[in-house]
């Protein structure tokens, strides 16, 4: 393990956030002084932020920490163009309203894991709509565009991997890298940025922003990148059941969030909570000697830790309250995931099947069969044994609920509206 000058490249490295840097000598030596601003951009595609961008968020909040200034870049402008990175097909155009919505929705999250201010390493948050959406098309072409070889463009995995498939590829989504990489140029002038994050898979993109820099005359401009998110097992980390694993409450309550990480692997522990959770080092290697049932502990550890730091404090012990009544007393909490469903419509009678779609806790009524052949899935705690059962107001518990369940962990309570 290679040492470090600057505290914020050693954590990263003892934490497990890196994966690729384009000169780790001149980054090193810039943290180490205190003057590395670095930003990693946001694009607006959704109205909340998934897991994945997380990580970055977690980069740069130990950027923070260890003295040097954080950005974090809202694609207002990129948004509109649309990143090909890891995509087998264009991305849906967006309207402005909807990138403006889905950008005040995701604006809040961030200030859970950094300080915004006016001080030396407060973080800023700027929007690259700002400075692309005024480019005069015949200077961008000329002043930046000249910079761009489309032989090497050609090679960039984002492109080439469409092209390999014979999958069609948007001349708006080809010129998605140059504005990626005039952004950084643009921020290395406003504002002295020097160092742009992501994942593993913006590598080429950020290097071609470091590349124009020093052909528009910035400064040195550097890369990082963390890895991509997988599973001990090798899967894709961050789908569920019920899709991805947001981070605005709303569209993944506290208790699902805290459950995603009471799940995880065994193997996965002690990596998430170096990712994922502020715990010092010194508690982290205490809970990675656990072995066996024991594993638990550290797995409800990790799931309290990464829920307060996104969450609150409060938050994140009501929803490990919420699992020990649900699991150790087969209790049904309020705090469970509630999904409301129309009187009417429960006075009617509704199948089984649809109900467990509904709540998300299936995919199909397919799965739901699967599941119920294999005693997966109660209603009220009951094993659901009949894929023909149905659910009406008789099934209402003491609290005014259905409680559906899938295994022993995923609940969900269907309540009439």
């Amino acid at each position: 393990m290679t040492a470090f000058k600057s505290d914020f490249l050693n954590i990263l490295q003892e934490r497990g956030f890196i994966h690729q840097c384009s000169d780790f000598d001149g980054l090193d030596a810039l943290a180490a002084k205190g003057q590395a601003t670095a930003y990693v951009g946001y694009d607006c595609t959704a109205p909340s932020l998934h897991i994945g961008n997380y990580l970055t968020m977690m980069m740069l909040h130990w950027l923070q920490q260890s003295g040097n200034k954080p950005i974090t870049l809202m694609g207002g402008g990129t948004t509109m163009v649309g990143d090909p990175s890891g995509k087998d097909e264009s991305r849906a155009i967006r309207s402005i309203a909807e990138i403006e919505a889905n950008k005040a929705s995701i604006r809040g999250v961030f200030s859970k894991v950094l300080r915004y201010g006016n001080g030396a390493s407060d973080a800023i948050m700027l929007d690259n709509a700002e400075w692309l959406t005024k480019l005069n098309w015949i200077e961008m072409l000329r002043d930046i565009g000249r910079h761009f070889s489309v032989n090497r463009m050609l090679t960039m995995d984002s492109v080439r991997l469409r092209l390999e498939r014979e999958q069609e590829m948007s001349f708006i989504e080809f010129n998605y890298m140059v504005c990626q990489a005039y952004d950084f140029v643009e921020l290395a002038r406003r504002t002295g940025c020097r160092l742009q994050m992501g994942g593993s898979d913006q590598w080429g993109n950020i290097v071609n922003g470091v590349d124009l820099g020093r052909r528009m005359g910035t400064e040195q401009l550097f890369a990082l990148t963390t890895p991509l998110l997988t599973t001990a097992s090798g899967a894709k980390m961050g789908k569920t059941a019920q899709g991805a694993v947001w981070l605005n409450a709303d569209a993944f309550s506290p208790y699902d969030f805290w459950q995603y990480w009471r799940n995880v692997e065994d193997a996965d522990v002690v990596k998430f909570l170096k990712l994922f959770t502020i715990l010092p080092m010194s508690e982290i290697n205490k809970l990675a000697v656990l072995q066996g049932g024991e594993i638990n502990e550290a797995k409800k550890v990790l799931a309290t830790e990464a829920t307060a730091l996104l969450h609150g404090r409060d938050a994140a012990d009501t929803a490990s309250e919420t699992a020990r009544q649900t699991f150790e007393e087969g209790a049904v909490s309020e705090s469970l995931p509630t999904v409301e469903i129309p009187r009417g419509e429960l006075d009617a009678g509704i199948g089984v099947l649809a109900a467990f779609v509904k709540a998300g806790l299936v995919a199909s009524n397919g799965e739901a069969r699967r599941q119920i052949k294999g005693g997966g899935l109660r209603v009220n705690d009951a094993a659901v044994t009949d894929e023909k059962m149905v659910l009406n107001a008789d099934n209402l518990t003491q609290e005014g609920v259905i409680k559906l369940s899938m295994g022993k962990k995923k609940h969900v309570l269907l309540k009439p509206a």
